[in-house]
């Protein structure tokens, strides 16, 4: 595992996740929220965000978290991923854990609200697209996760 793609519903724990494998793998982390989101929270434009993408996945390691909903351009980091997780948390566990941590704009929740009966099956058919020989790990908690973790 040298190039991890990690995705999941706001609020899922993507960059708790990342941090915590980085340390324990010893991969760099690219948190691409710092590269995606303006200063007034305005998207990067499609092409622009494929272009800083590929220059962020060209490294040779790397743990990537983010999954930036209708915003994202997938296919440039999926191809690069020889690992991707999925973190497939409920409703109120990602909801709760967005409200602790800030205020969010309305396309925020509404994405959120439909992550898992909209966007889930758009990552899904992208990861089989794009990163089909990745691993793919799949966690429906916490306490799967972590126990991914402690054997990383």
């Amino acid at each position: 595992m040298k190039r991890v793609v990690i995705l999941g519903r706001g609020g899922a724990g993507k960059s708790t996740l990342a941090i915590t494998l980085g340390a324990a793998t010893g991969l760099p982390v690219v948190e691409l929220d710092k590269h995606f989101w303006g200063p007034n929270l305005e998207p990067t434009p499609p092409n622009r965000w494929a272009d800083v993408q590929g220059e962020l996945a060209d490294a040779e390691q790397w743990i990537m978290d983010g999954d930036l909903g209708p915003y994202d351009v997938l296919a440039v980091r999926l191809q690069r991923a020889d690992a991707v997780i999925l973190l497939d948390y409920s409703f109120p566990r990602c909801a709760w854990r967005a409200l602790k941590r800030s205020r969010e704009r309305f396309d925020f929740w509404v994405w959120v609200w439909s992550w898992r009966r909209k966007h889930r099956p758009q990552l899904l058919e992208a990861i089989t697209t794009h990163a089909k020989d990745a691993e793919l790990h799949v966690f429906r908690s916490p306490r799967a996760t972590a126990r991914f973790v402690a054997g990383a």
